[in-house]
């Protein structure tokens, strides 16, 4: 009987969940997988997350536009991004320390200034919200045209990332020089790569898309900002970077694989399903323990200067 009411849950509905469910994690993943192919490492991905949901919604509660709202989210992202570069690039800090500082900061400094801007507040105040809109003819399509085609905009916007991820790093050069800094640097240096100044463009530019995947927290699925609101989906998305084995497409099936493990969790609690609340919660924690277990020894190795500081040598070439 049990049985039966699990197996229902699986509809296009439930489809549909999960590209929505998985969208933050997918583009968190694909930042993720695209600086740690440069050779850094941001465990802070979950607090930089923390920042793009927050100034979302601070935008959008401001400016009465979502749209607008975003705008705000990247910049912070963009600002966190630099930030975090110039400790670990220029200054040469520890990447894990950092990246730890930066999910502290992430936590408590939006929770003070959420405090501190709209007061104490008995319920989380409701912002305006990017509205889904279907995509014409497409949507129409039976099963297939409500899970993928008639989702909001930022789920469009991760497909086009997705496909634009695979491109730059497997079709352009910019994907090849952001490979060749992360595995051998020195060697990148030594043919005019300059590799400080494209670490610094990874640290900016996916600094951008984890304000990007927090928006989506705070302006697509819940209009509003709360405390912790991100879940550890950082978490999530660092995991899914290692079983996509360094990859944005297998990063991409890594994420998806987590966004249906949590909304599952979600439809069996709204089914009533009668399974400790307890249990269902801690299901996407523990489809990630276990899908790292089970996909330890097929992971590739990760690019081999991760975590390692740069030191540019003098009286080089640094054109590209």
């Amino acid at each position: 009987m049990i049985l039966n009411e699990i197996l229902s849950v699986f509809t296009s509905e439930y489809f549909f969940v999960v590209i929505r469910m998985a969208t933050p994690i997918i583009l968190a993943a694909i930042a993720e997988t695209f600086l740690e192919r440069s050779g850094i490492i941001n465990l802070g991905c979950e607090g930089m997350m923390m920042f793009g949901a927050f100034f979302g919604a601070l935008g959008s509660w401001l400016t009465g536009n979502p749209y607008l709202g975003l705008l705000l989210a990247i910049i912070s992202g963009l600002v966190a991004g630099g930030f975090f570069g110039f400790m670990t690039i220029s200054l040469k800090g520890n990447q894990i320390v950092v990246g730890m500082a930066f999910i502290v900061l992430g936590y408590s400094l939006t929770s003070f200034l959420y405090r501190m801007i709209l007061g104490i507040q008995l319920h989380p105040v409701k912002v305006a919200g990017i509205q889904a809109f279907d995509i014409p003819l497409l949507s129409q399509i039976p099963i297939i045209g409500r899970v993928f085609f008639q989702q909001n905009p930022l789920v469009y916007f991760t497909y086009f990332v997705i496909i634009a991820a695979w491109v730059i790093m497997y079709r352009t050069s910019i994907g090849l020089k952001i490979s060749a800094i992360g595995e051998n640097p020195k060697a990148a240096d030594s043919m005019g790569i300059n590799v400080i100044r494209w670490r610094y463009i990874c640290t900016i530019a996916t600094g951008a898309l984890f304000a990007i995947a927090g928006a989506c927290l705070s302006l697509t699925q819940l209009s509003l900002f709360a405390d912790n609101m991100t879940g550890g989906r950082g978490f999530f998305a660092l995991a899914a970077v290692i079983l996509g084995r360094w990859n944005p497409i297998g990063a991409t099936a890594g994420a998806l694989l987590f966004g249906a493990g949590d909304a599952f969790q979600m439809r069996l609690q709204a089914y009533g399903i009668p399974i400790p609340s307890d249990v269902l919660l801690a299901m996407p924690y523990v489809l990630t323990l276990l899908a790292v277990i089970f996909f330890r020894n097929r992971s590739s190795y990760p690019p081999s200067a991760l975590t390692q500081p740069f030191e540019r040598e003098v009286n080089k070439s640094h054109g590209k």
